[in-house]
């Protein structure tokens, strides 16, 4: 049983691939997505290897990782490890307007859940309840609109500048980005260019604004491409925002009581730990094709 629950908000500050292991469609190497709203997603078992995997990068001390994130399979013992992360489901997804560059494109649906996971993390969000209907949208920047519509990607959307949407998007951007000036950028964009779609609207982009990449294997004898070696691979792209559900335990160990070495702590002093590592070193690599620069995230874990 977890005693202490936390959030952890993860920005996506190069693409993303979390790869699905299996494809059906055109794309060769698709990304993981939810099966009942087909948004993109982290696996919470990836999010927990891609961080024991860095755990010593980020200043974890390596006497730490049997007790926090569990033993190697071949150590000869058997306890579960003290942390524990949920899947990461998609807030906040950038989009091409017109005017601004991109928005942050959301949706009732998306900011419900993630209100939904930080009220129960400890970290209640008061955020009021929007309706938005398909062809609308709700938006603080009018300086986004032409006219009455916003231009997104080859789409046009009636407008409203909403009234309680700038204090919804400074909640959730002061939440999500750590408060440090090189970052400040973007949480001041996510404040102001903050844009509420209908969850169908937003269910479209959420499908078919991922970033796509063709790749080509070389034939190492010819040095041109190789038959059959065209695939497309799926990536999430940079300024997505996800959000995973953090919980932590008391460490556990299958040693006897006299055998201990001193590293026992409680729940709430293993998510310290974890914390105060993020917090000092918020740069994680998550999924694959690490060589290429894929996978760099911000993280940030917001606590009750």
């Amino acid at each position: 049983m977890f005693q202490q629950h936390a959030a952890l908000f993860l920005y996506a500050v190069s693409p993303v691939h979390m790869g699905a292991g299996q494809a059906i469609g055109v794309i060769d190497n698709p990304i993981q997505r939810e099966r009942h709203t087909g948004h993109p997603c982290f696996a919470g078992s990836g999010i927990k290897g891609a961080l024991r995997h860095n755990f010593e990068a980020i200043g974890g001390d390596p006497k730490l990782i049997a007790p926090l994130f569990g033993p190697e399979s071949n150590s000869g013992e058997l306890h579960a490890g003290a942390i524990s992360f949920g899947d990461a489901q998609l807030v906040a997804l950038p989009v091409r307007s017109l005017k601004g560059g991109y928005v942050y494109a959301t949706c009732p649906q998306a900011l419900a859940r993630a209100q939904r996971l930080l009220t129960l993390s400890g970290a209640a969000a008061s955020w009021p309840a929007l309706t938005v209907e398909p062809g609308h949208c709700l938006l603080a920047n009018p300086t986004l609109l032409s006219g009455d519509k916003l231009h997104l990607e080859a789409f046009e959307y009636t407008a409203k500048v909403s009234q309680q949407l700038p204090a919804l998007s400074a909640d959730l951007a002061a939440r999500a980005l750590p408060a440090d000036p090189a970052y400040a950028f973007f949480a001041d964009k996510l404040k102001t260019d903050l844009v509420v779609l209908s969850d169908t609207d937003f269910g479209y982009f959420a499908e078919h604004a991922m970033l796509v990449e063709p790749h080509v294997r070389i034939d190492a004898d010819t040095g041109t491409a190789a038959e059959g070696g065209l695939f497309y691979t799926e990536n999430l792209p940079p300024e997505s925002l996800l959000i995973a559900p953090l919980m932590a335990s008391q460490t556990r160990t299958s040693r006897k009581k006299d055998e201990k070495e001193g590293w026992e702590n409680d729940a709430k002093e293993v998510l310290i730990k974890l914390t105060n590592l993020i917090t000092a070193k918020p740069l994680l690599q998550l999924g694959g094709d690490a060589t290429t620069g894929r996978g760099l995230v911000l993280a940030k874990v917001v606590e009750g």
